[in-house]
């Protein structure tokens, strides 16, 4: 059976078990042989992150057009007013593609929330917020490239979902494991119309059920 764990990655740690000169990776917060990650946080981005040791369900996890919501805490410099979190939501140029439409709103600090190691810059004149956005892609940079676009450029950035599975209870650097099984099934994509060749070798549409076709009046 495959294995998922959920780890709650720690600020600064590479997404990564290769090691480079003095920089932080996954290899020192897991221990397990053949697992890897399903999916991509920043460097500068802090946690959930899921791995697995089974491709099938890397692809699963990782792949855009399953279309599993990832959720965000941001905290952002200043106070996003209504108009750009409809802004938010609606979609962005981002110059090299369109965000899709999201969910975003603002939130209240979290009171579980860790303190981050370096502490995030703090101007006493500029205020700060907190935002829940949740997406379904993933470009890169996307969430801090979205919250500039609007104005309100991102300090710090979590993620507490993937799917079904949340960060809730892990400290940085903790893992547990988890049931693959919770993941909703994939949909099924829409069976294509088959076609034949007719006179001249042109694609022709399979005939219509005889219910359907239209008969020739009388009179």
């Amino acid at each position: 059976m495959p294995r998922l764990l959920l780890l709650n990655k720690p600020y600064g740690v590479l997404c990564q078990f290769t090691v480079e000169s003095g920089r932080a990776s996954l290899k020192d917060h897991v221990p397990l042989p053949g697992v890897y990650a399903a999916g991509r946080l920043d460097a500068d981005s802090e946690g959930l992150l899921l791995l697995t040791d089974d491709g099938a369900l890397q692809h699963r996890i990782a792949d855009p057009r399953h279309k599993l919501p990832k959720t965000y805490l941001v905290q952002v410099e200043g106070e996003p007013d209504p108009a750009a979190l409809a802004r938010l939501r609606a979609g962005l140029d981002l110059g090299d593609f369109r965000s899709r439409p999201c969910e975003a709103r603002r939130v209240v600090e979290p009171d579980w929330l860790w303190p981050r190691d370096p502490p995030v810059r703090f101007r006493k004149t500029v205020p700060t917020a907190w935002l829940e956005i949740v997406l379904r892609e993933g470009r890169n940079r996307q969430v801090r490239r979205m919250t500039a676009a609007v104005g309100y450029p991102t300090l710090r950035l979590l993620r507490v979902a993937v799917g079904p599975f949340r960060l809730d209870g892990l400290a940085p650097g903790q893992w547990r494991e988890a049931d693959p099984a919770l993941l909703p099934p994939i949909p099924a994509a829409a069976p294509a119309r088959s076609r034949t060749r007719g006179a001249g070798g042109r694609l022709q549409a399979p005939p219509r059920p005889s219910s359907l076709r239209r008969t020739k009046r009388s009179g």
